[in-house]
């Protein structure tokens, strides 16, 4: 198997972007990439492209093609692919062009993310979402992706004593990171107690604890490691690419406070990449509600179990942290675009290893985690990327 470096990354800005189409957001990230990576869009071997709900909302399916037509690629007949895993989606096609390249079928592959969510009135895009879920026992009974974070989080409390104020601690730290990125949605800062006084969506997580609706796209361009250096000074190692699902229904699971997909994601990549939680120096966890991002820190063995409120009230999470979580702000605050945030988040993690974040820089990054999910993370996509 061939080692496979990220040469060229491309996102839009995360938002509302009400006078923009699908594939106008789409183009600007994977144009962007290719740019990025001093390479002709004609090199390009194959397109996987990461998306959830475009056929749902917008009523476009066939996404693969359109996104290759409309970046000058239908005349190369250029192979492309749509790979959906609900909000995992994106890590989902980074994994398939990891594979892709590191088995030698392609040499060049681009792998972009996209969603368009603002198009519809918000329940049309609750529903799409609860797609995610399991429609028949789990959504069909009124249960939302909010209502499954909270008796996660419920349970957790119960379980561990996790305080509400610790919980807080995640979104608080997302904010405060995103207010230094210019690609992010939300970019003020909030504190501990406008979370906890925000209007509650399910006890006990309230609105500030959620990610929001986003439009946007991200993209990114593989290689061979072997060729990456004739295209770029700052090739970044994928050293390793995992997936792993779990039971789609929370209440199929042996708990609810541990997620097993989660663990075995975690001791595979460490195992692919040679490296222990501690070699990590940072990470972007997957916080479309904050109690995920707090089990997933657990679980990917960076604390121990029913640790992870205590590591971020003590600061721990925090950029100058032992372990900066979210330097880009997160789903929470840069923004949860669906399709496109697993890619988005390696999007920041090669920022990060290049030197090039700026305010939120991580002092001497040299490997990080990324950790993007479907569900209630049914599925799970983790990746390490580091320094060549």
């Amino acid at each position: 198997m061939r080692d496979v470096a990220i040469i060229g990354i491309g996102q839009t800005k995360y938002g509302e972007h009400w006078k923009r189409s699908l594939r106008d957001l789409a183009v600007e990230a994977g144009l962007k990439a290719v740019e990025d990576a001093n390479i002709y869009a004609k090199e390009i071997d194959a397109i996987f492209g990461g998306n959830m709900a475009a056929g749902t909302v917008i009523g476009q399916d066939h996404l693969a093609t359109i996104i290759a037509d409309f970046a000058g690629l239908a005349e190369h007949n250029v192979p492309a692919v749509k790979v959906e895993a609900a909000c995992g989606s994106g890590g989902a096609a980074l994994h398939m062009g990891f594979m892709a390249v590191a088995s030698g079928l392609y040499d060049m592959v681009l792998v972009g993310g996209v969603e368009k969510m603002t198009d519809v009135p918000g329940e049309h895009m609750t529903d799409a979402l609860a797609s995610a879920a399991d429609r028949e026992w789990e959504v069909t009974f009124g249960a939302t992706f909010p209502s499954l974070g909270a008796m996660m989080a419920r349970r957790h409390m119960y379980e561990y004593g996790t305080t509400r104020e610790q919980l807080a601690m995640f979104p608080v730290v997302a904010h405060e990171n995103a207010s230094k990125n210019p690609m992010a949605q939300l970019r003020n800062r909030i504190t501990v107690e406008k979370v906890l006084n925000a209007p509650v969506i399910a006890d006990p997580l309230t609105l500030l604890d959620c990610s929001p609706i986003t439009d946007g796209a991200a993209a990114v361009v593989l290689a061979p490691m072997e060729v990456a250096r004739k295209y770029t000074d700052t090739p970044v190692k994928i050293s390793a690419s995992v997936a792993t699902t779990d039971y789609i229904s929370i209440h199929s699971r042996p708990s609810i406070t541990t997620v097993k997909a989660n663990v075995e994601a975690g001791r595979k990549a460490y195992r692919m990449a040679g490296v222990g939680p501690g070699d990590i120096d940072f990470v972007e966890l997957h916080d479309a509600f904050s109690i995920i991002s707090l089990i997933a820190l657990e679980d990917l063995g960076f604390v121990e179990k029913g640790q992870g409120g205590k590591f971020a009230e003590e600061g721990q999470i925090a950029l100058g942290g032992k372990l900066p979580v979210n330097p880009s702000g997160g789903l929470k605050a840069k923004g949860h675009p669906v399709g496109a945030t697993g890619v988005g988040q390696v999007v920041e993690t090669v920022i990060q290893l290049r030197g090039e974040a700026g305010e939120r820089q991580v002092d001497g990054a040299k490997r990080a985690l990324t950790h993007n999910v479907g569900g209630t993370a049914s599925s799970v996509f983790v990746h390490i990327l580091e320094v060549v």
